[in-house]
């Protein structure tokens, strides 16, 4: 009995080293680390690189704040914390003195600012009666020219969420996924005349992602292994907050020199050119985005013409199906840009072997969905009723399948479905017997070309 609690005892220290070994190797944190500097974003370094203005600005903030009155999700009752950092100014203000082009100047504590200049005033003037008056002034404040406004104006949780798993004899995996959003909007006011110079607007995504796996399985009778790992990682809410008001300062720079309204800080603008084109571009380029990074257009035409190589496998009243090559050719009239009828005509090998081989001519008739018709990829579905010609009497059929398509090209998409094909009678191969219609199941990959115009 001893020998047996040893026993367990080493293997429970072997299994637990094993597992630090793993969360080791997996780059999981297993003592406390230092503080360290914060982690620069991507446009961190592109605002510092940033050609020089011949003259910086004098700019206040008086307040981006959160503006989304959003709090945290929680799955278990309220969550009283905000989604969105508090601290939303002093990021605006650090992203302005990166960028070299502006001089800020303390606005959101204003009050606290000229208290303590009257506390100054009231102690020179108490203690220093005899000293020259001019030495006990202070110097005026610095005004500003443009004031920055805006905040954060938006929190949208659970844009896109998803995830893919996958369980057998006891061993399995999963991963999921889920994408928040914020928005930026950030505007310049002129003190001159409370014009409005400029408004930029910027968005960012915020990713989650959990990764799990696990064995579970019966050594013998009596023991049972079981092993879990697992790994959750989310972007900080921080730092995409951070990105965001960095891009929308670049972009409220980039586009002040490109419409003139820096004034004397741009004195030469073909300086600035490089920078202005590459924004353009970008500007182009977003156009036709939508959420979720995807670009919509019309890639899909009027008509389409279609060949597929297809492998297909009957399941009839006779043992040892045989798969088998056949192919498939037809054309696609769209009613809408969800919904084509599909007119086809295709070559079918119903064969169970060393019993029977029968070759089919198979016009059929479809209506098909696709589902995101504006985008490169998309799924689809599609049904119709057919006919099997084999010099024989005709043998009637309905189909349903799906697959998906995407677009290689402009004009031309790739495909790749499956296809179940039932029987109004069980006769395909000239048997009947059972209650089972025949049946056949098909695989197919081939392209789309799209002619014709919208």
């Amino acid at each position: 009995m001893r020998t047996y609690t040893y026993t367990r005892i080493f293997f429970c220290t072997i299994l637990l080293c094993v597992l630090q070994a793993c969360s080791s190797l997996l780059g999981l944190p297993s003592s406390p680390e230092k503080s360290i500097l914060g982690e620069n974003t991507v446009y961190t370094t592109e605002l510092k690189n940033l050609p020089l203005p011949h003259e910086k600005i004098v700019i206040g903030v008086y307040k981006f704040r959160d503006q989304t009155g959003q709090y945290k999700p929680s799955e278990n009752g309220n969550n009283w914390s905000t989604a969105v950092p508090q601290g939303t100014t002093t990021i605006l203000i650090k992203a302005l003195e990166d960028s070299k082009w502006f001089i800020p100047i303390e606005r959101e504590n204003i009050a606290n600012l000229l208290n303590e200049r009257q506390i100054i005033r009231s102690t020179r003037q108490e203690y220093l009666k005899d000293a020259d008056k001019n030495s006990q002034s202070l110097p005026p404040l610095l005004y500003a020219g443009i004031l920055l406004e805006g905040g954060v104006i938006s929190y949208d949780s659970n844009i896109m969420t998803g995830g893919l798993g996958a369980r057998y004899f006891g061993i399995g995996a999963s991963t999921q996924y889920r994408q928040d959003r914020i928005t930026i909007y950030l505007r310049a006011v002129s003190t001159l005349n409370g014009e409005i110079l400029k408004t930029v607007y910027t968005s960012k995504t915020i990713l989650s992602t959990s990764i799990n796996g696990s064995f579970f399985r019966y050594i013998d009778t009596e023991r049972l292994l079981e092993t879990e790992v697992g790994l959750t990682q989310n972007e900080p809410v921080q730092l995409a907050v951070t990105e965001a008001i960095e891009k929308a300062v670049k972009s409220l720079i980039v586009e002040g020199i490109r419409d003139k309204i820096w004034g004397k800080s741009v004195e030469n603008p073909a300086n600035y050119q490089a920078v202005i084109d590459e924004y353009d571009r970008e500007q182009k380029e977003n156009i036709g985005r939508v959420i979720g990074n995807k670009f919509p257009g019309d890639y899909r035409q009027k008509f389409a013409v279609f060949g597929n190589v297809e492998a297909q496998k009957v399941k009839d009243d006779y043992v040892n199906p045989k798969m088998n090559i056949g192919g498939k050719l037809g054309f696609k009239y769209f009613l809408n840009p969800n919904f084509n009828l599909e007119f086809n005509s295709n070559f079918f090998t119903l064969e169970n072997e060393n019993i029977i081989k029968r070759n089919f001519f198979v016009p059929e008739i479809n209506i098909e969905y696709l589902l995101f018709p504006k985008y490169k990829f998309s799924p689809y579905l599609y049904g119709g009723a057919g006919a099997l010609y084999s010099g024989i009497k005709p043998r009637y059929k309905g189909q349903f399948g799906g697959g998906f398509e995407y677009m290689l090209a402009k004009d031309i998409g790739l495909r790749a479905s499956s296809q179940y094909d039932v029987g109004f009678k069980d006769n395909w191969e000239g048997l009947v017997n059972g209650k089972r219609k025949d049946q056949a199941l098909r695989f197919a990959l081939g392209l789309n070309f799209y002619i014709g115009n919208k």
